[in-house]
């Protein structure tokens, strides 16, 4: 059965998922004492600063220095506190993975990783600040679990549910204002994926930004005859395998949509599981193996071949094979 989602298509109202981050931080702050917050001189933009505000005795800018910040955030760890550390994606995951992999991931270290500006979507900055290989990255460390809220109240409770966990996370979050597709009742669970649309035809799974994507895939191949099921898929690792497999087993065609790298992404990781588990065809929307360039966020999703129309030639393009 669907759960239900708010009806967002054809807006674009909403809330970056960043803030949800630090709605989040807000009320750790309040709840849990052991909860601190480090940043890489980019507490404005990760929106961490509304944590040090209220809470300055508990807040670290470590400055440019992404590598010691995941240290200190180690040594925080070993004595019983819960650190978040949080700057872009593509420096949180780039130039700490040494720090990353052997310290924390190795050492199975209870330490929230957070990369904002994740995507294609974080538009001018370009290629240097386009984080389009950080959720595959992380998904091959060890021990390492990989979450990306598909809006603002995803994210809040994302931040919330890894601060309650025990070992090493990763939080994708997006500069851009996107569609809010859920609200307080709607589940979240880690590991746990949410149907929110039922069709026989074919399955989209979407992460991230995406889902909002394949919503409206969905609502034009609605009008077309065609019935889509589809699934927001917010934990990346540990992946819901039960319901892919069922997903696949009965719409015997799937589609994948993220605003990453296709190659060692969302996409692979959905394969993955099916090749095993159940094979079908598949088709995969998102970025080709290129790197990032300058524009708006608009233009880039496009470009970049991240919109609804991409999913709906994926999915016209999986059932052509499906009925071969």
């Amino acid at each position: 059965m669907a759960t239900a989602h708010k009806d967002v298509c054809g807006t674009l109202e909403g809330k970056a998922t960043r803030f949800g981050y630090s709605d989040g931080l807000l009320i750790l702050g309040t709840t849990d004492p052991r909860v601190f917050v480090l940043d890489a001189d980019l507490a404005k933009s990760t929106t961490s600063e509304r944590f040090k505000k209220e809470f300055p005795d508990r807040f670290i800018d470590c400055g440019i220095a992404e590598a010691n910040m995941v240290g200190i955030a180690a040594g925080l760890s070993l004595m019983g506190k819960v650190p978040f550390t949080s700057t872009y994606g593509t420096f949180m995951v780039d130039r700490a993975l040494d720090q990353i992999r052997v310290t924390v991931a190795y050492g199975e270290l209870n330490v929230k990783i957070v990369g904002a500006h994740g995507g294609i979507s974080v538009g001018p900055d370009g290629a240097t600040h386009q984080a389009l290989e950080d959720l595959g990255t992380m998904r091959m460390l060890p021990h390492m679990t990989v979450i990306n809220p598909c809006d603002v109240n995803e994210a809040r409770k994302a931040t919330l549910a890894v601060a309650a966990m025990q070992g090493p996370v990763f939080i994708r979050l997006g500069r851009e204002s996107v569609p809010i597709l859920t609200d307080d009742a709607t589940p979240f669970e880690i590991g746990k994926g949410i149907t929110f649309e039922d069709g026989d035809d074919v399955t989209i799974t979407a992460t991230g930004y995406m889902v909002y994507e394949a919503l409206l895939a969905h609502e034009e191949l609605k009008k077309q005859g065609i019935h889509a099921r589809v699934l927001n898929i917010h934990t990346i690792k540990p992946i819901d395998r039960e319901l892919l497999v069922k997903a696949a087993r009965e719409t015997g065609a799937v589609v994948t949509a993220e605003e990453h790298q296709v190659m060692g992404g969302f996409g692979s990781a959905v394969a993955e599981v099916l090749v095993q588990d159940c094979p079908v065809p598949m088709e995969f929307v998102g970025i080709k193996d290129r790197f990032g360039e300058s524009g708006t966020p608009d233009e880039l999703l496009t470009a970049f071949g991240c919109r609804a129309a991409n999913i709906e030639q994926a999915v016209k393009a999986v059932l052509a094979r499906r009925k071969r």
